[in-house]
């Protein structure tokens, strides 16, 4: 869908204070729309991102396929400390299990001077139930409360946000 992201890619821009000299990683990219949307707005940001699906790096835009790579989430991260102005993750974090959710938030903070994750939850059964449905291959069915209980166990100072399915 032609400029999907372009609202949350202005707001990243804004609230973060993202320039054409930072650079910034995306979590779970898929096929890097978002990363796209980025540089269509800042063209000489500096961007990366990675996801598991070979599929998807492969079939990225070519515009940006040269910044795109093949890894898992749950594994170390190949840069060093604070690399990176801004690092995010958007509806990726769910498909871990949760020690490998623990090193993907703890790498994140790591390599990130600011960070932002959106994460899947729910508030009550039925919002659950809906969870279970729509993300099939969901691991982390977490509630609010404990989403903010693993994300201080896991030492994950970044900012976040829950989305669920009413």
């Amino acid at each position: 869908i032609k400029e999907y992201w372009k609202l949350v890619v202005k707001n990243f821009i804004k609230s973060y204070k993202l320039d054409n000299k930072s650079k910034i990683l995306d979590v779970g990219c898929g096929k890097g729309y978002l990363l796209y949307e980025i540089k269509k707005i800042l063209p000489d940001i500096s961007i990366c991102g990675f996801d598991i699906s070979e599929y998807a790096i492969e079939n990225s835009k070519r515009e940006i396929k040269d910044s795109l790579f093949v890894q898992n989430a749950g594994k170390k991260y190949p840069f060093s400390d604070k690399h990176f102005d801004f690092v995010f993750s958007l509806a990726t974090l769910h498909n871990l299990e949760i020690d490998n959710l623990q090193i993907s938030l703890s790498e994140i903070d790591r390599v990130a001077k600011n960070s932002y994750v959106m994460v899947e939850s729910y508030r009550n059964e039925k919002e659950l139930f809906n969870l279970q449905c729509w993300a099939l291959t969901c691991k982390a069915f977490f509630s609010f409360d404990e989403w903010l209980w693993l994300f201080k166990q896991f030492n994950y100072n970044g900012d976040y946000e829950f989305i669920y399915f009413e």
